[in-house]
C-alpha cells in the first residue's frame, strides 16, 4: 500500500473524524478508500448506462418473462 497526503479544510477532517468515531470507519484512511471506491463504480456504472444507450436495441421483455425469472429465482 502507498501513502497520499492530502489537504482539506477543517470542517471537511472534522466530519471524517466524525465518522470514525462513530465506528462507521475505523480510520480515516479507511473512511477515504471507501469514498474513493463508491465513486469508481459510479463511474463504472455511469459507463455500462452509457454503452447501453449507444448499443443496438434489444428484445423488449413483457411480463411473462419477469414471472419466469421470479419462478427461476423462487426454485
Amino acid at each position: 500500500m502507498t501513502t497520499l497526503n492530502v489537504s482539506i479544510p477543517e470542517a471537511l477532517r472534522t466530519f471524517v473524524d466524525e465518522r470514525v468515531s462513530e465506528g462507521a470507519y475505523s480510520t480515516s484512511s479507511e473512511y477515504l478508500n471507501h469514498l474513493i471506491t463508491r465513486d469508481q463504480e459510479r463511474l463504472r456504472l455511469r459507463q455500462m448506462i452509457t454503452d447501453g444507450i449507444a448499443s443496438d436495441r434489444g428484445e423488449a421483455f413483457d411480463a411473462s418473462y419477469f414471472d419466469s425469472l421470479r419462478q427461476r429465482a423462487n426454485g
